[in-house]
């Protein structure tokens, strides 16, 4: 199990190197997650929902996705209030302090997800959420010592030197621990570290001294590790490339599979600006995108109290184009209705009203692969689906895709220049993403599964010469 000293350590990042490094070997490798809190989900074959580094870690091991690769999965609706996913479905809806009081409860789905994960490997690699160091959690814990203890496995703690203090982060994590949990981690190493690694052989040594834990290395910045997927919105940066098609979207609160960016973000020809709350929406945008939401009416007063209703306005007037996905196909609508209070206090609220459609959210969830073409270009499309509610109008007489099963999805309004769909994961397909930047005479030169399957043999290659792997091998055999 890797554990971190914090979160945004890299710990998913390594996992998912190591699994592609000992599936280069020819093991049957798997990732594990016990407990993952993001809002930036993956669909499996069979309709549920895991974290996306679970996703990506499954690519590593070149294996399809399971929901027993991450049982537990909050997605935040609020400050203090998540839905909780348990083996793939919908648990509930619980506040942060009545999850504390029930998720020891969930441990045995856990345990179970887990053995059905070994079942089918020769090693599995799990991650832990945020750090062990957090003792003020560490009753009914599932995310680290908790869950370590339970499957009796040996820890490897993960620290980064990048954001400073490493030496006191490892250190310290040692001194908060119990006795046994100090045993449990056999080892340490660092991450992102920038120049020389040898001029920080004092300090693996003072570490060793201090915690009587195995250095295993040091791992030296991988520049690459940015065009992987991300799960944290924290680490969306404001913009990327300088390509002649400009990309906007507007960073509403509750952003929700912003993955749907990456492949635009790795695109020569594009400029992706992601805009960040209390700025304007720049009016020299060919597109703005409105993403996904785990909470698309919160997200929508969010929107306009940022003003960028006023902003979309005015994109709109000069002949921009705008596209919705999800939440954002919701919000472009004349209006949502909840009438369950599905996110909040029942009722109906206005929408953008740049699609002739209305939106009703509903208590059951769509999580289904997706397939199908698009429109427009007659590109296929492949993507998921994972959304609450139902929308329905004269627009959807224009569907922006036609699914494999007949069905159509989305709209177009009648001047063309707003879509919406349900449909995420589009822009990972080369033919639909150059389809529809050639629309905006923007080409494109990226083949992009292809692309991260190669950064992942690449950070496997970057591991295995900077880690004492055979180490990691050993204390994995003697669990």
């Amino acid at each position: 199990m890797i554990q971190g000293t914090g979160s945004n350590v890299g710990k998913s990042l390594i996992v998912a190197g190591l699994c592609r490094l000992f599936a280069n070997r020819g093991m049957k490798v798997r990732p594990f997650k016990p407990q993952n809190m993001s809002n930036n989900a993956a669909v499996t074959a069979d309709g549920g929902e895991i974290g996306r580094a679970q996703a990506l870690q499954a690519m590593g091991c070149r294996v399809a996705l399971s929901v027993h690769m991450n049982p537990v999965l909050l997605k935040p609706e609020t400050d203090t209030g998540a839905q909780v996913i348990v083996q793939g479905k919908r648990f509930g809806t619980m506040r942060a302090r009545e999850y504390g009081k029930q998720k020891a409860e969930l441990l045995p789905k856990v345990l179970e997800s887990f053995s059905i994960n070994s079942s089918e490997a020769d090693l599995v690699i799990v991650e832990g959420a945020g750090s062990p160091a957090e003792i003020n959690l560490r009753a009914g814990d599932i995310a680290n010592m908790g869950f370590a203890e339970a499957a009796d496995l040996p820890v490897i703690l993960c620290a980064d030197i990048d954001r400073g203090g490493v030496i006191a982060s490892v250190v310290g994590t040692h001194a908060v621990l119990e006795e046994a949990e100090q045993s449990r981690i056999k080892g340490f190493f660092i991450n992102r570290f920038r120049g020389d690694p040898g001029l920080f052989d004092d300090g693996m040594r003072e570490i060793e001294t201090r915690t009587g834990w195995s250095g295993l290395g040091v791992v030296p910045w991988f520049a690459d590790a940015a065009k992987l997927p991300a799960e944290d919105a924290l680490g969306l940066a404001d913009g990327f490339g300088d390509g002649g098609m400009k990309v906007v979207v507007p960073v509403i609160s509750r952003i929700a599979n912003f993955d749907d960016l990456d492949p635009l973000r790795l695109e020569p020809g594009v400029t992706l600006e992601l805009v960040q709350p209390g700025t304007p929406l720049p009016g020299d945008a060919d597109l703005v995108l409105l993403p996904g939401s785990k909470s698309t009416v919160g997200d929508l007063a969010f929107f306009c109290a940022q003003g960028w209703d006023i902003d979309l306005k005015a994109h709109h007037r000069r002949g921009g184009h705008i596209l919705g996905v999800c939440g954002g196909y919701q919000m472009l609508g004349r209006s949502i209705s909840d009438p369950d209070g599905i996110e909040g206090t029942p009722g109906t609220v206005d929408g953008l009203g740049y699609l002739d459609v209305e939106t009703v959210l509903t208590a059951e969830k769509s999580t289904v692969a997706a397939s199908g073409t698009h429109v427009a270009s007659g590109a296929p499309v492949a993507g998921y689906e994972i959304h609450v509610g139902r929308t329905d109008g004269p627009d959807c007489a224009r569907p922006m895709m036609r699914l494999a099963n007949g069905e159509p999805d989305g709209a177009v309004s009648v001047d063309g220049r707003v879509s919406g769909t349900y449909v995420h994961g589009l822009f990972t397909g080369d033919a639909f993403r150059q389809a529809f930047l050639a629309g905006f005479g923007a080409g494109s030169e990226l083949a992009y599964d292809r692309d991260i399957d190669r950064i992942l043999d690449d950070l496997a290659a970057h591991l295995e010469q900077v880690l004492d792997v055979e180490a990691v091998l050993h204390f994995a055999r003697r669990s």
